[in-house]
């Protein structure tokens, strides 16, 4: 936070970041030592303000230092824990929505950032990748690990899950080690309360050195205590715990020691909730509670995104901004510029404008189900669905060269592409990504293309939106199975952690469905609305018309579909999600639909996807990729067009 001197509080620290008032001023200050880049300490303001350095003492004007512009050192406050901790939800709580996210330098790891204020003095909080060792044997742990060996925290508070203590005190014996002042934050204390777990917070904190706090995240329960504590590391410094370097066999020696010294455990008997549990991951019981929950998924998401489209969005684009819109384009006098922001009817799906159509689709259309899918998939993660769901997928997934993770990318890819190929990486071979990006990118149609298969679809009957989802299911599974046969390597064994049902955070859920859809916003908008000024473009310059002669061949005699289907396909390089709606002016017959709609899911990626695969299977691996694809789109179209009766 850049500040003038006169503006930071006593005992703030920043460095100099720049001297206003003319080289004269400059040339007295340096005298003194003080320049840009120097680290200072605002001592007294009391008459002129007094500031200590490595140069020693001085004192300034009030007048002089207004010019001085400093850049105050926020405390900064890191989260170090282990996966499904409930970290975040201790972030979220004590940051709101006001959080950011962003990729770690020269990685592709999220990790967030936000600002609190602790007793008056502002603080940064970073929500540091879950990790459950300093020594890196992934991406995420590598940062993890930078984040504490660089000089980068004031503090560090350790969510420590109180239902496995004895395996998450491996990562704070680390911490400890790094000798930085720490806090251990005992998070889900009514679970393990509940399943009779009972730890006596006072010998824990003297066995460690440090504060131990108990909390639960989802109620804000101790969290003011954290708070208080927090802030007072802030006002004064406290010592960092004194804990030698030990090799693995001594950490987890002293582990097991001062588990039976601090944690009693009672016998109970299981709840209803750990009943449920273990019914989730068992084929008999669990198979059917996986279709209920995917058909509720899916039925939620549907009733409340038509829902958002027929009560929100349709009526505010047709009385509110088309009006606005056409009013304001009809001041233009030149009638090519009006007909590319507006088209040439005051339908929004058939105008084609960049302003209309470009517009109507990505926030009338496609933005409804976005949210509520966001919505629906945070609940199930938060609640610790997916990773039972991954097990259930397991030996079928095996049979495709997968294990049961790699359905959680298919499941992400069911919302949009691209969160799903960056779930990618939590395969760990070449072999494995190439697998399962094939795989979703046949089988798992976004939730928008879905959409809009149905609805071109539900027209001519449900059976018709059957068959198109039965042929990409068909296709998927036997490329699969092929690539399973020729790629070398074998499939791994699965291996993850199956955290307890909990309550979800509703601050949580949130803050994550904002952030993934936020980010849907800022790269979908633009690319379709400029996507669709470009067709028009095209379309005026002649472009079109010259595809659509070169292309005759292969999307009439080929695929038996008319030649104004070029310009959809075309446009669904840009937009995927968006280029099934495309066909609705086309008037196509039931044959025609299925065939566009097989094709147009298979050819090729979406513009965002194709980038963000290339990032990571690089060049060689996404040109095979679609060239498989596209081969696969073409045989399939032709195959349908031919037998079809």
């Amino acid at each position: 936070m850049l500040l003038s001197l006169l503006e930071i509080k006593n005992g703030e620290s920043g460095r100099i970041e720049n001297i206003f008032g003319g080289p004269g001023l400059q040339a007295r200050l340096e005298r003194l030592g003080l320049h840009a880049g120097l680290k200072i300490t605002k001592v007294s303001d009391f008459g002129p303000v007094v500031v200590s350095s490595d140069n020693g003492q001085a004192a300034i004007g009030r007048g002089m230092a207004g010019h001085i512009k400093v850049m105050v050192d926020d405390f900064k406050v890191l989260l170090f824990g282990n996966p499904n901790v409930g970290k975040s939800v201790v972030f979220s709580r004590l940051t709101g929505l006001g959080a950011v996210s962003s990729n770690y330098a020269g990685t592709t790891v999220e990790f967030s950032k936000g600002a609190i204020w602790a007793e008056g003095k502002r603080m940064e909080l970073i929500d540091v990748p879950g990790a459950y060792t300093l020594e890196a044997t992934c991406a995420a742990e590598k940062v993890a690990s930078d984040f504490c060996s660089r000089d980068q925290a004031d503090l560090i508070v350790n969510v420590v899950d109180a239902n496995n203590l004895e395996r998450n005190l491996y990562l704070t014996l680390q911490l400890l080690e790094k000798k930085i002042p720490m806090m251990v934050v005992l998070n889900k204390w009514d679970i393990a309360r509940r399943k009779g777990i009972n730890i006596n917070c006072d010998e824990l904190a003297k066995r460690l050195g440090v504060k131990v706090i108990p909390v639960v995240a989802v109620t804000g329960q101790g969290l003011r205590e954290l708070m208080s504590a927090v802030a007072a590391a802030g006002r004064e410094a406290i010592t960092p715990p004194v804990f030698k370097p030990i090799d693995h066999q001594e950490r987890w020696h002293i582990i097991g020691h001062i588990s039976q010294e601090v944690q009693r455990i009672t016998h109970k008997h299981p709840s209803p909730l750990e009943k449920l549990e273990d019914a989730s991951v068992r084929p008999l019981s669990g198979v059917p509670i996986a279709l209920a929950v995917m058909v509720f998924s899916f039925t939620v998401i549907r009733f409340l995104g038509e829902g958002l489209i027929k009560y929100l969005m349709d009526p505010f684009f047709k009385n509110v901004y088309g009006p606005v819109v056409h009013k304001l384009v009809s001041f233009i006098p030149w009638p090519v510029l009006r007909h590319l922001l507006a088209g040439r009817t005051p339908e929004f799906m058939e105008s084609f404008g960049a302003l209309t159509t470009g517009v109507y689709i990505p926030m009338a259309i496609v933005l409804p189900y976005i949210i509520t899918f966001y919505l629906v998939l945070g609940f199930l993660e938060d609640i610790g669905y997916l990773p039972r769901l991954a097990v259930l997928l397991d030996r079928t997934m095996h049979r495709l060269g997968l294990h049961g993770y790699a359905a959680l990318p298919l499941v992400l890819s069911c919302g949009c592409k691209v969160p799903g190929v960056l779930a990618l990486r939590v395969l760990e071979s070449r072999r494995e990504k190439i697998l399962a990006l094939t795989l979703l990118l046949m089988a798992a149609p976004c939730l928008p293309q879905s959409a809009m298969i149905v609805s071109l679809l539900s027209n001519f009957g449900m059976g018709y939106v059957l068959m198109v989802f039965g042929i990409l299911i068909l296709v998927a599974v036997i490329n699969s199975l092929f690539l399973n046969r020729i790629l070398k390597g074998q499939s791994p064994e699965i291996i993850m952690e199956i955290p307890s049902y909990q309550i979800p955070h509703a601050g949580t859920l949130f803050r994550k469905t904002w952030l993934r859809v936020k980010s849907f916003l800022q790269e979908a908008t633009p690319l379709i609305a400029l996507g669709v000024l470009a067709v028009n473009i095209l379309e005026m310059l002649g472009v079109i018309r010259l595809l659509g002669r070169l292309a005759r061949p292969l999307v009439v005699n080929v695929l038996g579909l008319p030649s104004e289907a070029i310009s959809v396909i075309l446009f669904g390089f840009l937009r995927k999600d968006i280029s099934i709606a495309l066909l609705e002016p086309l008037n196509l017959s039931p044959k025609q639909a299925v065939i566009a709609s097989v094709f147009l899911v298979l050819y090729l990626p979406c513009l965002a996807t194709f980038f963000v695969a290339f990032r990571e299977i690089g060049w060689k691996g996404i040109v095979r990729v679609l060239a498989l694809t596209f081969s696969w789109a073409v045989a399939v179209g032709f195959l349908i067009n031919m037998l079809w009766i």
